[in-house]
């Protein structure tokens, strides 16, 4: 017994620890340097910016004569064949609303072209005209396989009076046949990839600023991952561990009952407010959906509520029906865990957080498979030795 609680000790720090880690982690900032790059009519761009995500850098000028913006956007494709983006967004700071200039290479012909999206919200990625004029614009590939746009843009008099403008640059991994793009990475530096840029060129050599909106979605996503790692891939595998291998030891009893439900319902309500916050976000991003991952969350959550009303419904041990419900809850249980431990490893793969941490949640569940083996043996040994003292003690008279 001494044993068992020191390796819930040691399991709940871990998880701790764990959790922090995932929380704190800080948004990867990547830039590439002003210096590197080379093209034809450089000198007419005399302010450069290394963007503090996706590895982007942007040249540009400005004449405030006819308040004309002229800009050469560079960045590397999330994948070859892809495509990057940059864009003004005249009455926000994110995605929606902006009036973005896209550039990809032809599949068929290898040639870099430019097309124009009015992005009226997330749901609405389809080619159409901006809401300024906008000339001269141009795509071209360089030698490593980075994409640049050539762009003359129109900036209205609001913005133009204001000395600064919203930018919004993005990467992504390719454009179908019937001309839309695919969906871009929902990582941390995607999400922080929007900033404040100033036309006049006063604070070119200071990292754009913004990103707010990205911080707090990154923060509620990595709130939302924790959550429900901790919850549906640790603490319920842990309660169901104490249920079969605690009460195998006549001293645990009643313990060992009141140790699995106090872990099992801590473990639904922690579930039950990382599934609300995916709701949360959810409703916070239009258009972006992970099917599969959304799914099989309600499914968990659904069917952990059933089993959380099902323990009011639960029968006495000499009840006829006790049977019936032992394989109910040992169902639904071990069904909880199959697909808890699948979300979680759904929402690594779409939070991307340093490998570090997959890497962690791996070594966590192995070790927990590697003490349910042990466990196992000992029980059935147990067991088997328990049945053969029983079967040679002598009748009783």
């Amino acid at each position: 017994m001494a044993s068992s609680s020191s390796h819930l000790r040691i399991f709940f720090s871990f998880v701790l620890l764990f959790s922090w880690a995932l929380l704190l982690s800080p948004a990867v900032s990547q830039s590439s340097s002003c210096s590197s790059q080379t093209f034809s009519g450089k000198n007419s761009y005399p302010h450069c910016l290394n963007l503090p995500n996706l590895k982007a850098i942007l040249h540009y000028s400005y004449d405030a004569s006819n308040t004309t913006l002229s800009v050469v956007f560079s960045a590397p494709p999330s994948k070859p064949g892809g495509w990057i983006a940059w864009a003004i967004n005249p009455k926000s700071t994110g995605m929606a609303g902006s009036q973005a200039l896209v550039a990809s290479k032809d599949s068929k012909t290898g040639v870099a072209t430019v097309t124009t999206f009015n992005i009226v919200s997330y749901s609405s990625l389809v080619p159409g005209k901006l809401s300024f004029d906008v000339w001269d614009v141009k795509a071209e590939e360089e030698a490593a396989g980075d994409l640049r746009i050539f762009a003359k843009v129109k900036v209205p008099a609001d913005l133009a009076a204001s000395g600064k403008v919203n930018q919004v640059w993005q990467v992504g991994p390719g454009v179908a046949a019937n001309g839309r793009i695919q969906a871009h990475d929902f990582n941390p530096p995607n999400l922080n990839a929007v900033g404040s840029l100033d036309l006049t060129g006063a604070t070119t050599n200071v990292p754009v600023s913004g990103g707010g909106e990205g911080n707090s979605r990154v923060h509620k996503r990595n709130i939302h991952g924790i959550l429900n790692a901790v919850s549906w891939g640790i603490l319920f595998p842990i309660g169901a561990m104490i249920a079969r291998y605690m009460r195998i030891f006549e001293s645990a009893d009643p313990a060992w009952f009141y140790l699995h439900v106090s872990c099992q319902f801590s473990a639904y309500v922690i579930g039950v407010a990382g599934w609300a916050t995916g709701l949360k976000l959810g409703s916070e991003s239009k258009g972006i959906t992970f099917s599969s991952h959304r799914n099989i969350g309600i499914a968990l959550f659904a069917i952990a509520t059933l089993q959380m009303f099902a323990m009011l419904l639960r029968p006495r041990k000499d009840h006829k029906f006790r049977f019936f419900w032992n394989i109910y809850h040992h169902g639904v249980g071990y069904s909880i865990l199959i697909l808890g431990i699948i979300n979680v490893f759904k929402g690594l793969s779409i939070l991307k957080p340093e490998h570090t941490y997959k890497t962690a949640y791996i070594a966590v569940i192995g070790t927990l498979g590697g003490i349910t083996l042990l466990l196992e043996a000992v029980t059935w040994v147990i067991v088997l030795k328990r049945k053969s003292a029983n079967s040679t003690m002598p009748p009783k008279a």
